[in-house]
């Protein structure tokens, strides 16, 4: 079959973005994982598509999948690469204010310029049954036996579900053994997302973050809004924050409970192509 794409990153968080406005989804589980190789086909963080909402209050849905194929709930700088490909494509226009539809639910997204986008990430959830994390009752740090040490993390989801791990450095070399096993653990029955975050100040932090589905990536939006909520739950940090991952800087503004939480940061397009891959 032959597919059209658009690749986009936010800050090196990398997108196949597939245009669904006037056709059905045209993939399977399997064909995503072959375009999201990075060696036989395109490569990918995730792959998102961009087709009419199903809720009449949004101006269009997005759906996505990670890397093996499996979907996602959420993704905060996938959301400013649709909000950029809407632009480009004469659906949004600078200055403009639009609802969107993720398979979470609703989000705004505001267009300050072609490639900057803020995006409202909605109410950070702490409440175990709806991250989802089994704990006995709702806590600011949970300890958790990984690996055979045991960790403090903060839970939370932002869409998806999250675990957040507070570390002297985000470079230590123990953390590339602890992430896979965090993201899997028992304890979190649908995965998560885990963000070893690094405080250098109560404005600025520096994550790294292994995803659900991905591994490691460059960046993650709904984890850099993860690693902010849990350290402003914990007192650690302000109500704007800068969160650095390797690909980039994201800034975070949440003014606590009962807020919506607010994500801005650049979107780039890299290429279009033509993925003419397998039929199965």
């Amino acid at each position: 079959m032959k597919l059209a794409f658009t690749k986009m990153h936010g800050i090196g968080n990398d997108f196949v973005m597939v245009d669904c406005r006037h056709r059905p989804f045209p993939l399977n589980e399997a064909q995503i994982r072959d375009i999201a190789d990075r060696h036989t086909g395109v490569g990918f963080d995730q792959l998102i598509s961009i087709e009419p909402p199903r809720d009449a209050s949004c101006a269009f849905y997005y759906g996505i999948w990670n890397a093996d194929g499996s979907p996602s709930g959420q993704c905060g700088n996938g959301v400013r690469c649709v909000a950029a490909w809407l632009h480009r494509a004469g659906e949004l226009a600078i200055g403009d204010t639009v609802r969107l539809e993720s398979p979470s639910g609703p989000v705004t997204v505001r267009l300050s310029g072609p490639l900057e986008v803020t995006v409202d990430m909605g109410v950070p959830v702490f409440e175990p049954s709806r991250i989802p994390l089994r704990a006995d009752a709702e806590a600011d740090r949970y300890a958790i036996e990984v690996g055979g040490e045991t960790l403090e993390i903060g839970s939370v989801s932002m869409g998806n579900p999250h675990a957040v791990v507070l570390v002297p450095d985000v470079q230590a070399p123990s953390l590339y053994r602890l992430g896979p096993l965090l993201t899997t653990h028992e304890r979190l029955p649908e995965g998560a997302n885990t963000g070893f975050v690094q405080k250098i100040g109560r404005g600025q932090l520096r994550l790294r973050v292994h995803e659900r589905g991905s591994g490691w990536t460059l960046a993650c939006g709904t984890g850099a809004c993860a690693a902010m909520a849990v350290l402003h739950r914990w007192g650690e940090v302000d109500d704007r924050v800068q969160v650095t991952l390797p690909g980039g800087t994201l800034t975070i503004d949440w003014a606590g409970p009962g807020h919506t939480l607010w994500m801005t940061g650049p979107a780039a397009f890299a290429f279009e192509g033509e993925w003419l891959g397998s039929a199965h």
